[in-house]
């Protein structure tokens, strides 16, 4: 699973926005990023409760990051429209410096992909990691492909093997 979703109406507005076809208020923006993860709430708890564990991509931690590191915007403003969503077992924290960013595919397209602004990004999520209600893990992403696999992968097995049959918490509560 992946955020935004695009699939949905409130995904393709995201989209148009990301893409620079439209422009939004800020805080607007971050409501729909927001309501588009509360959306999918119902199919995350269906699929939890098939047993199906779930890979998310850049879940609520990466909408508070972005956001906050706009001027006027606190984290616990940020924050709020997501508390409850339901909460992973682990957050994997994919870690690349900003200038090796630059250099990898298709960088730069999108509004936000400036390298000022990901150093920005990068602080605020160095400031969510704090938090020790969410498991964070940091993964070295500037090594090979297959030593960034090899740690997902141990780490997922790992997490799924501790919280098996546990039940779903909710984030930030």
């Amino acid at each position: 699973m992946r955020f935004p979703d695009r699939t949905t109406k409130i995904g393709q507005l995201i989209s148009s926005y990301l893409e620079k076809k439209s422009n939004l208020e800020d805080h607007s923006v971050h409501l729909l990023f927001s309501a588009n993860r509360w959306e999918m709430v119902p199919l995350i708890k269906q699929k939890l409760e098939q047993g199906i564990n779930l890979v998310v991509d850049r879940y609520a931690f990466s909408g508070v990051a972005f956001t906050s590191a706009k001027p006027g915007f606190s984290l616990e403003w940020c924050m709020n429209p997501d508390i409850g969503l339901p909460k992973p077992d682990l957050v994997m924290f994919l870690q690349l410096n900003p200038n090796m960013a630059v250099n990898r595919g298709e960088y730069g397209i999108e509004r936000y992909e400036t390298s000022a602004f990901q150093r920005t990004v990068h602080q605020r999520f160095e400031e969510l990691m704090k938090d020790a209600s969410v498991n964070w893990k940091v993964i070295d992403a500037a090594r090979t492909i297959e030593e960034v696999h090899r740690d997902i992968k141990v780490l997922s097995e790992d997490i799924i093997r501790l919280t098996q049959n546990q039940p779903v918490g909710e984030l930030w509560r």
